[in-house]
Order: C-alpha cells, then sequence, then structure tokens
C-alpha cells in the first residue's frame, strides 16, 4: 500500500511513522519550502519532500492523509477524490490501530482544557488513561502505548472530523458550537455540521454527551443514534449533569459545590459537568471524581495567570483564538480588563466581542494583521490603540492598567500572522510580563 502524508507538522510526522512502522510505504509532502518541524527521516524508509506537492505521488497513491492544518479543498486533493483515492485525517488512520476506548470531545471553545479535566479524573479511576489529538501529543503518537484497558482521551478539531470515514468514539464530548473558521467553511451551518460529525459512527451502545445549553448543539440531529446525556447550568438534565442549589447534580445526586471548582468562568462550569459525566460513564466513584475537579490547574495559554505587577494580574488566554472564545474569557472576570486583542482574522462577526466589551474593558491594544478591522469594529465602545508587537501591546496594557485591574491577552484571532502557533504567541506575552516585571 502507498500513502500519501500531506502536511509535516506534529501530526504529518506522527502519523508517517505510524504508518510506516506498520509496514506501508510513505511519502511525506509540505507545500511549505522550510515547514517548522522538518522532520529527518533518515534510515526510517520514509521519503519527504517540501516546497510543493508531486502530482504523480498523489495520483499513485492508495490514500492520502491530511494533518489538520491543510485545507481539504487545495487542488492536488480535488483531483485525488475525482480519482476516487480516499482522503482522510490522521485521526482516522490512528484510529485504525488504537486499543482501548476512544473519549472525544470537540466544541469550539473549552475543548483543551476539557480534554485534560477529563483525563485528570479519568486518571483516578482503575484503568489507564492517555491524552492527546489537538491537544498536543497526535493520536497517531498514542497508538504504541495503547492497551484494551486504555482510556484515550482525545480532543478533535473540525479538520480532523471533516477526513474521518469510520472514526467511532465509545463515548462523544460536543461542548458548544460557536462561529469560527469561517475562514475555511462555506458558511456557519457547514461549520456546524462539522461538528456533529463526532456522533456519524456511533451507535445505541455508545454515549453522546452534549451541552443543552447551547441552541446550535441541542437538541441533536436525529440521525444520532447514540444515548444522550446533557450538561446545563439552567435546567434539570435528568440523568444527566446540571446545576442546582449551589451544587453540580449528576444524575440527579449532588457531587460537589459549584464554589470549589477551580477554574475562571461560567463556561468552565459546564465544562466540568461535562467532564463529571465522562467520569460517571467510566464508573469512576462521584467522590473521586469531585476530589479529581478540585485539583485541577489551568492549562498553559487558557486563562493561565502569569503575574501580579503593580496590583495589576496579567493572563494568558492566548488559546482564545475564536470571537466566542475571547467573549467568554471577559465574562470570567468581575474586575476591570485591558485585553489584547488581534492576529489572523477568521472571519466571524466581531459584534458580540465589541458588545461584551461595553462597560467591562477599560482599553483594548490591538496587535496583528487584524489591528485595524478590530479598530473599525470597536469604534468607540471602548478606548483603542495599536500596538506593533507582542512587547508594546504590554507595555501600553501596563499603562492604561490601574491597581485592581487585569490585562488580558484573549486575542480573538488564529497566530499564524505573527507567530507560528497560539503557543508562541502565548510565551511571548509571558516572556514580555516578566521582562515587564524585572
Amino acid at each position: 500500500m502507498k500513502v500519501v502524508v500531506v502536511g509535516m507538522a506534529r501530526s504529518g510526522l506522527a502519523v508517517s511513522r505510524l504508518l510506516s512502522d506498520k509496514g506501508i510505504e510513505v511519502f511525506a509532502s509540505d507545500a511549505q519550502r522550510d515547514p517548522p518541524l522538518r522532520p529527518d527521516f533518515e534510515g526510517e524508509g520514509i521519503e519527504c519532500e517540501t516546497g510543493g506537492h508531486s502530482v504523480e505521488r498523489f495520483e499513485n497513491a492508495d490514500e492520502i492523509v491530511v494533518s489538520p492544518g491543510v485545507p481539504l479543498d487545495i487542488e492536488p486533493l480535488q483531483a485525488s477524490r475525482r480519482r476516487g483515492i480516499p482522503v482522510v485525517s490522521e485521526l482516522e488512520v490512528a484510529a485504525r490501530y488504537l486499543e482501548g476506548d476512544v473519549v472525544a470531545l470537540t466544541g469550539s471553545n473549552g475543548k483543551t482544557t476539557t480534554t485534560a479535566l477529563v483525563g485528570h479524573i479519568l486518571a483516578s479511576g482503575s484503568r489507564p488513561v492517555q491524552v492527546g489529538g489537538n491537544i498536543g501529543t497526535p493520536a497517531s503518537a498514542l497508538v504504541a502505548s495503547s492497551r484494551v484497558e486504555t482510556i484515550n482521551v482525545i480532543e478533535v478539531s473540525s479538520f480532523q472530523l471533516d477526513g474521518l470515514q469510520r472514526f467511532r468514539p465509545h463515548v462523544a464530548v460536543l461542548l458548544n458550537i460557536a462561529p469560527d473558521h469561517m475562514d475555511r467553511y462555506e458558511n456557519f451551518e457547514a461549520y456546524r455540521q462539522s461538528k456533529f460529525r463526532v456522533f456519524a459512527n456511533q451507535n445505541e451502545d455508545d454515549y453522546a454527551v452534549i451541552n443543552r445549553d447551547d441552541d446550535n448543539v441541542f437538541p441533536l440531529p436525529a440521525s444520532v443514534r447514540s444515548r444522550h446525556l446533557e450538561f446545563s447550568r439552567r435546567a434539570c438534565a435528568g440523568s444527566g449533569a446540571s446545576v442546582r442549589d449551589g451544587q453540580l447534580i449528576v444524575g440527579g445526586i449532588p457531587v460537589m459545590p459549584v464554589a470549589d471548582v477551580p477554574l475562571r468562568g461560567a463556561h468552565n462550569v459546564e465544562n466540568v459537568l461535562a467532564g463529571l459525566l465522562v467520569a460517571e460513564i467510566h464508573g469512576v466513584p462521584a467522590a473521586e471524581a469531585a476530589r479529581a475537579v478540585e485539583s485541577f490547574r489551568p492549562v498553559e495559554h487558557r486563562l493561565e495567570p502569569v503575574a501580579t505587577v503593580e496590583g495589576v494580574e496579567y493572563v494568558n488566554d492566548s488559546k482564545a483564538t475564536n470571537v466566542d472564545s475571547a467573549v467568554k474569557a471577559l465574562e470570567s472576570f468581575s474586575e476591570p480588563i485591558v485585553v489584547i486583542l488581534g492576529g489572523k482574522d477568521k472571519g466571524a462577526p466581531l459584534e458580540p466581542l465589541v458588545e461584551a466589551m461595553k462597560g467591562k474593558v477599560r482599553q483594548a491594544v490591538l496587535i496583528g494583521a487584524s489591528a485595524s478591522h478590530f479598530e473599525q469594529a470597536i469604534g468607540g465602545a471602548v478606548p483603542s490603540r495599536r500596538a506593533g508587537s507582542m512587547t508594546e501591546a504590554v507595555e501600553a496594557a501596563a499603562g492604561a492598567a490601574r491597581t485592581g485591574d487585569v490585562v488580558l491577552l484573549s486575542p480573538a484571532c488564529a497566530s499564524f500572522d505573527m507567530y507560528r502557533n497560539y503557543e508562541e504567541r502565548g510565551d511571548d506575552f509571558k516572556k514580555a510580563v516578566k521582562s515587564f516585571q524585572k
């Protein structure tokens, strides 16, 4: 069998090595002349090319595997489909070889935090747990360490879902759906339907864990055959999870006080409810699950406290790569905020963000390729100014902030105009804060 792997970031490298280890002939191709993670496949039997795609290689492939960052509508992939060559995601390939149960988590926002949280909770049970997917460790890199008793907790992006054929998680969690990646999808409904693909291959023995409070999620399409478990902050979810009298309730039984949730924001209460439902499905006792939640700490780059300088708290929320995520971040603070916004715009409407800023944001500092777009959208709603770099943005934010304020990096944009990824952007913010702190 001959397989072409398109894109040589983390997922592409991992799936190339997985397939090669299984005795499959692999050719890796990346359109970038100098990919950030260009591998040295010396001695591994994997051929690779950079700076373009060889048409002949695509035409002669038995299958093409696409990394999440590669658009599925590029011409080499369209031509391959016309020839009847299957085009699948890295996750689809990984799932063929993964042993054990799969918990797949997706959503527009909160999936990294919730994936890490679910892994943390399940680790308090009796079965081995490993966490990966879009969260950092590619699913393909989990295969070697998976066993029949393993629970594989996998964060799944819409791009990965678009390339699935038979992927069937035992538990699929859909946290929320809000406009995102409008630069990659024809419209919001196309993006929304992409998210529902996480349930496509489930049957009556599987579970769909869904957000009852999100009108873009609930009710699920009638085609979803798995057992539905709902979580809600506002309604009694019956056999699901909800909030009542200041308690998190699962299956009608109080599990822990809302006040003991260690994460900021109402959206994180929803994330914890989802995590408790996954724990219940896997037989983790409620008391152990509650202790695990209480000991969980924020993941890096997601409402991550960085430092407090002269009475001002600096928070790194670089993972907020869309408008809805930035809105949720703003709603997580009662203190006045100086927010750093901007990056590579994804095409989502900015009106909800501007509305959320009113009466809450002291000043907006705008960076990156979308700075002028944000400036125009904000108008006179709140004071704003531009900055040419992250260091300049932090200095400007510090100058505008007062004692008791929060300086929040929550860009509402992708990072690819200035950085390789959101992690690099968050690290630059932290570096600038620590430099300013001296």
